[in-house]
């Protein structure tokens, strides 16, 4: 699919109603697994760009260049659509043209556009924006976009701050009214979601929350759930109980998770076409 048409189907399948569960990918091959398992799109955060690309914490520490560029190689590697992390919009309104530019240009359906400034995954005070001063961010991103099908989500932290589900929608509703295309209460649980769903005038996507099922968002009415670390953690687990075995044994062919993965690895990346096209080209 084209980048286009990519932006179309996820329009698509959110005005479809369903609830449509996003792992997220930390590379290439974590996202064509995602694809492979037929979930109906990837998603490319902050977190799992730090973590893989620069061996760091969430702290803002990954560039818009980081960021977009680390979309780019996902979306190219799959077909379904991505949904990327554009943090704070990376820059003030006047210049957030450049974000919305650069997401584009690396192919990606959707981006959200947090309030948070400073403070997020650390124990330091979090500040946010102002409900203004976000919704000049919000309306400047959608006023830079050339593709009407790439989707603004405006995310706020309030809850992080404040533990009062009114301000979220307070702030959801006026990110809605600067023409975000979705909205994002983070820090909320699916249950009190539910609670105030009719009082959020848009479409709601939010990250996956412990001890909550994916039953437990539809009955929210949540249109998309970001499952942000799921393949980060999983190669972590996998990686770690590998190497501990390797370690042990020294002898990595007595690791069948290893050996069993080789051919089918393979095929992931399309081996096959390579060699299809040097046999048909030669090597030189």
């Amino acid at each position: 699919m084209t980048a286009a048409t990519r932006r179309k189907h996820l329009k698509s399948l959110i005005d479809s109603g369903q609830t449509l569960i996003v792992p997220g990918a930390f590379d290439c091959v974590s996202a064509k697994l995602i694809e492979q398992a037929n979930f109906p799109a990837v998603y490319t955060g902050s977190f799992a760009t730090a973590a893989s690309r620069l061996g760091q914490p969430d702290t803002g520490i990954a560039t818009l260049e980081d960021l977009a560029g680390h979309a780019q190689n996902i979306t190219e590697a799959v077909s379904v659509p991505v949904i990327a992390d554009a943090e704070g919009g990376l820059n003030k309104a006047p210049n957030v043209w450049r974000t919305i530019e650069a997401f584009e240009r690396a192919g990606v359906a959707a981006i959200h556009i947090e309030d948070h400034i400073a403070g997020k995954h650390t124990n330091f005070p979090r500040q946010l924006r102002s409900i203004k001063d976000m919704a000049n961010i919000i309306k400047a991103a959608v006023d830079a976009r050339t593709d009407p099908n790439f989707l603004i989500i405006a995310r706020t932290d309030i809850a992080w701050v404040n533990d009062d589900p009114a301000l979220a929608v307070e702030r959801l509703n006026a990110y809605t009214l600067a023409g975000a295309d979705l909205v994002f209460p983070a820090g909320l649980a699916p249950k009190r979601i539910k609670a105030v769903r009719d009082q959020i005038k848009g479409r709601v996507v939010m990250t996956n929350w412990q001890d909550a099922s994916v039953k437990d968002e539809e009955d929210a009415g949540i249109s998309i759930v970001i499952y942000y670390g799921f393949c980060l953690y999983a190669a972590y687990h996998g990686i770690e109980k590998a190497l501990g075995a390797f370690n042990k044994n020294g002898n990595w062919n007595k690791i069948s998770e290893i050996t069993k993965s080789i051919e089918p690895f393979d095929k992931l990346i399309s081996a096959e076409d390579f060699e299809a096209r040097a046999k048909k080209f030669g090597l030189d």
